[in-house]
């Protein structure tokens, strides 16, 4: 089964499948590398990059750590999943481990373990 993902509205919407399904606009705690903070407070403002890997949409995110400032890109963060032929996201709410830039979480020594 193809599952079809874009981006929708300048980055500012994930469509899977023709269904808006992540927005930006949301604060997502982020862990690793993207400030100086030891979870970055992210306001989302822009889905720059989407890939899928596997089951697994990810993104590279652009926005700003509301607790020190800093703005810049995201490492590859997972927005969800397709499981059974329905996308399912992540909790944006949830910590999320940010895989270093320009590799997915699939590559070697991109993900946790």
């Amino acid at each position: 089964m193809v599952t079809s993902v874009h981006q929708l509205d300048d980055g500012a919407w994930l469509s899977v499948d023709d269904t808006r399904e992540v927005n930006v606009g949301d604060l997502w705690p982020v862990v690793g590398g993207f400030c100086e903070c030891s979870t970055a407070d992210l306001l989302a403002e822009g889905f720059l990059e989407v890939s899928v890997d596997g089951r697994s949409i990810e993104a590279r995110v652009a926005g700003r750590c509301i607790a020190c400032g800093t703005s810049g890109v995201t490492g590859w963060l997972e927005l969800g999943r397709v499981a059974d032929g329905r996308f399912r996201a992540v909790d944006p709410t949830s910590p999320h481990l940010a895989a270093p830039s320009g590799r997915h979480r699939s590559e070697p020594g991109s993900g946790p373990g």
